[in-house]
């Protein structure tokens, strides 16, 4: 029997969180409000417009959604424990990251037996939200050997660390581990988890409203925390980071690391690799999961509305100015009760396909395909239905789409035979 369907009941008494159980139980006396780590984190001067772009403002509008039909996910690994991650390093293999502290490397179809990263002596994974929840690497890895990982470290607190692998194939060695930002957190859900490297070479950072529910401490409008956020910050100018100059609060009036705030639970989001927008998928509470959007080139500071909204509907408030609306929505828990951001297709193989961003539900399993037509409106539907928890989505090099089943698969979107 899946997992989800034993979690089911719980959540729709509890509200949804991503990974989508509370732990706390309802009684539980409210913890001091979470102080994140401060830093003397230099600030860079704006960054001056590049001359020639990767990514471009210009809206891609795609033909038609694709029909499923001739097209299925096929199982490319099992056996993994409760993958919550899927990445490249900008060679052939694929690395998974299992929540318990563990990074996997799957190349030529088989998973090696020797981990790429171990760090269980210091994950905490003991809650359903905790543990090793993101990984990004550099996008100069191949010279470097650098990656990032999110994790809850073993008082309960988000730890983004960088660590150095030894370039070519073997483990990478723990003790290489530099500790980049300690965030604090008041209970075990909304962590948020993700990260990743932008188009513009800054390190992206997901952070969840630090929970319990409702909330609880205001994070997600609060701009003196780092919770309910969406940070930014230059790694490798210096240690442990530095601003960026053109982040929103880069000169005063709140937290400088921000670069987009009023989220809930941003559990995965990715960015466009050819266009550079970025899709974040938010974690709703009892009605309504949100995928927000921010096409490339677009303006810092963007404010998605927590806890003022619940998706386009007001929560705590009536106020709607200046409040970005998500570009989709579905209920909860009509339709899932725990959306997972995905990512947009760029598979040669796939060319129907091509510019569709694709998305699930944790719960029932349902993946969603969002696209933006000629007429520049946002047009969605539901594609297919899977027995997963659909805990991740992620690409390969080569633009092949995967998705992690919570309960040990990955699986590959691939032409039906």
């Amino acid at each position: 029997m899946y997992l989800r369907r034993l979690l089911l009941p719980l959540l729709l008494s509890l509200g949804a969180c991503s990974l989508p159980l509370t732990d706390s139980p309802p009684g539980e006396t409210a913890a001091p409000a979470a102080i994140s780590t401060r830093t003397t984190a230099p600030t860079l001067p704006p960054s001056p417009a590049p001359t020639d772009p990767p990514p471009t403002a210009t809206p891609e509008f795609v033909p038609g959604m694709p029909g499923p039909l001739g097209y299925q996910w096929s199982i490319v690994a099992d056996g993994i424990q409760k993958p919550v991650a899927i990445g490249h390093a900008g060679d052939g293999r694929l690395f998974i990251a299992e929540q318990r502290g563990v990074v996997l490397v799957l190349q030529d179809g088989i998973v090696l037996q020797e981990p790429f990263l171990d760090i269980r002596d210091r994950v905490n994974s003991s809650s359903f939200e905790q543990g090793l929840l993101g990984l990004a690497f550099d996008p100069e890895f191949a010279r470097s050997g650098e990656f990032y990982v999110n994790y809850t470290d073993a008082g309960g607190d988000t730890m983004i660390s960088r660590f150095t692998a030894r370039l070519g194939e073997g483990p990478t060695d723990p003790s290489t581990e530099s500790a980049v930002l300690r965030i604090d957190q008041p209970f075990t859900n909304h962590n948020g988890g993700d990260l990743h490297f932008g188009p513009d070479g800054f390190l992206y950072i997901a952070t969840g409203d630090g929970g319990l529910r409702d909330d609880t401490f205001g994070n997600g409008q609060n701009l003196d925390t780092l919770l309910g956020k969406l940070l930014r910050i230059k790694v490798g100018a210096a240690e442990p980071y530095a601003i960026p100059g053109d982040n929103p609060f880069a000169a005063g009036g709140g937290r400088p690391e921000i670069w987009a705030y009023g989220l809930r639970n941003p559990w995965r989001f990715s960015f466009d690799s050819r266009t550079g927008d970025l899709y974040i998928g938010d974690v709703g509470q009892d009605r309504w999961e949100e995928i927000d959007f921010l096409a490339a080139g677009s303006p810092s500071g963007a404010n998605f509305g927590w806890k003022l909204r619940e998706g386009k509907h007001p929560f705590a408030s009536q106020v709607t100015e200046g409040l970005i609306d998500p570009v989709a929505e579905y209920p909860n828990p009509a339709d899932g009760c725990s959306v997972t951001g995905g990512v947009v297709v760029r598979d040669p193989e796939l060319p129907a396909w091509r510019g569709v961003y694709l998305y699930g539900d944790y719960c029932s399993g349902e993946i969603w395909g969002l696209l933006r037509d000629a007429s520049g409106l946002w047009q969605n539907s539901k594609l297919f239905s899977t027995p997963f928890n659909i805990s991740s989505f992620g690409t390969g090099v080569d633009g092949a789409v995967y998705l992690a089943d919570h309960n040990g698969g990955i699986y590959r979107l691939e032409r039906s035979p």
